[in-house]
């Protein structure tokens, strides 16, 4: 508390300060920022290094979530990110602590999720000595954040703690702020700057109307719905410019929550084990209308057998980021704008606009209507891959003991047992990625993946710290054995700190993305694959958790019902262990493989 003192303040305790500027530590400094941009979980493991901080976390309103790895805290602090629109913060102990974070937060910025790394760093008196867990953290991240602050003097703590959350805002992406850990100690006179917020626009006029010039002339339009939609809270007005087009709307690769699944005019996403119907249809597009989306070359690779892009159409590209406009496709036009309003800004020019589209558009919806239905058919029908060495593990499974469930088969029962509002993410590998036929959503923020980082451990924790943000939601999290492995500690992050959540692992014994391409390119030489592995249901009951198996597809639907009850009824982690047949779908980076060539002769068989 401070009363006014000739033109300056003074403490309770005496001690003036100069006007607009207040005496406080600058652990506090560091506190009450975090306090003004309104962040109320962080997610880590404590240290010495900031522990003056930690201290008044508590009496700020400020959640320490204790996680049991901090890959494990970065990735909460995405999904809790994710999932709300605002900041995810993570935070560990210098050196060790903090290294462990850097996949994750590659994978946040991959996601454009504006996560707050905060890293405690070694003492000043003893940095370039080779002290206890001494490292230089500003390189490690340099690469995978949008922004960098170090704190280079302790007066400076809020300023630049400050300026962090600003441009994780205002760049969409991950930050980092570096503080020496004898800077959280000491007095000073700051003051706790307000969060700046950027007033984003549509666009420029002229890329508007050039733009909404292509829209009007297309015969077939069709829009790809992106996460920058989702970001910009916009699907309401995608939904609105794709009605007036009769546009059908196919999702960006690995963003299926980007428009609702019940729309007559959605048709499914992109990209890797995506929608055929998605890629038939937007195989006829004369104009495309990327609107949030960076057009990422693995979620525009052929797949399924077919090169669906479609060459000859003109594109209009919308995105927030200038660097990301034409980069990757030639583009007609590009607007840099935030989606939501750009896709608003292009429904009132053509709200009173002659659209070519609307002469041949009940014959487009026929078109689209009947193509869904034969991909939904088709899905129906696809109970199991029928490659050669699928077939033969198919046999094998028979003869072995017990039941082994067909991947396909499980995804579509999953699919059909997911209750309303769910959230669900996928981490990396075969099953996960054949997953993304099968995975519809109605609202936005609530399909996460690791994008194109492509790491595994990633489902679990994001799931959590998703389930964090947004506790009244059903969260479900896929896994295979091997990715599982890597994040099933956190199960005990869940249950020590009632974060509920339902884990889903595909339990089919190996590493399934890349023995395809021992199976498709090396003759079948299968090398470190295998994966034997105890009861995930098991080790999970060891963790306090529930745990279920399922080893008959009619239990599939009824176990993910049962796990849910729990979570939202009981508040109960459970993790739902299916035994999977070791049938392997299309190979996961076909474009970058080739038949080995060997000139050694000891190596000639090895061909």
């Amino acid at each position: 508390m401070t009363v006014e003192q000739n033109g300056t303040r003074a403490t309770a305790d005496g001690r003036s300060v100069a006007d607009g500027l207040t005496r406080m530590t600058p652990s506090e400094a560091f506190v009450e920022t975090l306090v003004a941009n309104g962040v109320d979980t962080i997610f880590g493991i404590m240290g010495s290094a900031f522990m003056d901080a930690m201290d008044i976390f508590a009496p700020a309103g400020i959640r320490l979530v204790p996680v049991v790895h901090e890959q494990g805290a970065a990735h909460m602090a995405d999904g809790y990110s994710r999932v709300t629109g605002r900041h995810g913060v993570v935070i560990g102990q210098n050196g060790p602590g903090i290294s462990n974070c850097v996949t994750a937060v590659a994978a946040a910025f991959w996601a454009h999720s504006p996560v707050v790394m905060v890293t405690p760093e070694s003492g000043t008196l003893g940095m370039g000595l080779g002290g206890f867990q001494e490292a230089h953290q500003l390189p490690m991240f340099q690469e995978f954040v949008k922004y960098q602050a170090h704190v280079n003097n302790p007066k400076r703590m809020a300023e630049l703690t400050a300026r962090a959350f600003d441009r994780a805002i205002s760049e969409i992406g991950p930050v980092q702020i570096n503080i020496p850990r004898d800077y959280f100690y000491g007095e000073i006179e700051t003051k706790i700057p307000t969060p700046r917020r950027p007033d984003r626009g549509p666009g420029g006029s002229e890329s508007l109307d050039a733009a909404a010039d292509l829209l009007a002339s297309a015969e077939f339009p069709v829009i790809i719905s992106g996460g920058g939609v989702v970001m910009a809270d916009g699907v309401a007005e995608a939904q609105e410019l794709a009605e007036l087009l009769g546009a059908p709307v196919v999702n960006s690769y690995l963003h299926n929550d980007s428009f609702p699944a019940s729309h007559e005019l959605w048709c499914g996403p992109l990209g890797y084990q995506g929608s055929k119907a998605a890629m038939r249809l937007i195989a006829q597009a004369d104009v495309v209308l990327a609107l949030g989306t960076r057009l990422g070359p693995f979620g525009t690779l052929p797949q399924h057998g077919m090169t669906y892009w479609p060459e000859d159409a003109a594109i209009v590209q919308v995105d927030a980021d200038p660097k990301m406009i034409g980069l990757v496709k030639d583009i007609g036009v590009g607007v840099c704008g935030d989606a939501r309003l750009a896709a608003k800004a292009l429904t009132e020019r053509l709200a009173d606009r002659e659209l070519k589209s609307a002469a041949n558009r009940e014959e487009r919806l026929e078109t689209v209507a009947r193509t869904k239905a034969e991909w939904e058919a088709e899905l129906d029908e696809w109970i199991h891959e029928t490659d050669d060495f699928s077939l033969e593990m198919i046999a094998e499974a028979e003869q072995e003991e017990g039941n082994w469930l067909h991947p396909r088969q499980v995804l579509r029962e999953l699919e059909k047992a997911m209750p309303p509002r769910v959230m669900v993410s996928t981490d990396i590998g075969n099953i996960n990625a054949v997953a993304n036929s099968y995975l519809r959503f109605e609202e936005p923020r609530s399909f996460f993946a690791p994008m194109s980082w492509g790491n595994c451990g990633y489902s679990l924790p994001t799931m959590i710290g998703c389930k964090a943000a947004a506790p009244d939601r059903p969260a479900v999290a896929y896994a295979g054995d091997g990715a599982w492995a890597m994040s099933m500690g956190e199960i005990l992050t869940a249950v020590r700190h009632d974060i509920p959540v339902t884990a889903v692992v595909f339990h089919n014994r190996q590493w399934g993305a890349e023995k395809k391409n021992q199976v498709d390119f090396y003759n079948r030489r299968f090398v470190a694959g295998e994966l034997d592995s105890p009861s995930f249901a098991g080790i999970a009951q060891s963790m306090g958790a529930e745990g279920i198996v399922v080893d008959r597809l009619e239990d599939v639907g009824p176990a993910l019902e049962k796990a849910i009850d729990l979570q939202m009824n009981e508040g109960k982690t459970c993790v739902i262990e299916i035994m999977c047949t070791r049938e392997l779908g299309d190979p996961f980076r076909k474009d970058a493989l080739s038949k080995p060539v060997r000139l050694l002769e000891k190596y000639a068989d090895y061909v």
